[in-house]
């Protein structure tokens, strides 16, 4: 298996790493349809992973301050009203995000 890698904006990679941000959201299309679903919209079956990589912005590779490591958790599919998506409600795949990293809190500690 593989790991997501969600690269995030500041704000929500902070909110996340802090826990007051349980789900991050990813629009219900095609693109994403094929990497969270086995057999894309047609599919029925959640694609499984070893678990989540959230980045704030693209760092290097080495750059463990803005990577943030958790268990994968699956996701839902809801609708929502957000900034990011505009005015309207769109649907989307909220990715539960609130496990800790494996070995602490996160922190790190």
């Amino acid at each position: 298996m593989s790991k997501l890698i969600l690269p995030l904006k500041a704000e929500y990679f902070d909110a996340i790493r802090d826990g007051t941000k349980k789900e991050e959201y990813r629009l219900a299309n095609d693109y994403w349809s094929k990497r969270l679903i086995v057999g894309g919209r047609r599919g029925i079956l959640h694609r499984s992973f070893d678990g989540i990589v959230l980045t704030k912005g693209y760092p290097k590779r080495d750059d463990a301050e803005r990577r943030l490591e958790l268990p994968w958790l699956g996701f839902t599919r809801k609708k929502i009203t957000h900034p990011h998506f505009g005015p309207d409600p769109v649907e989307v795949f909220a990715i539960d995000v609130s496990g800790h990293p494996s070995g602490g809190d996160r922190h790190g500690e």
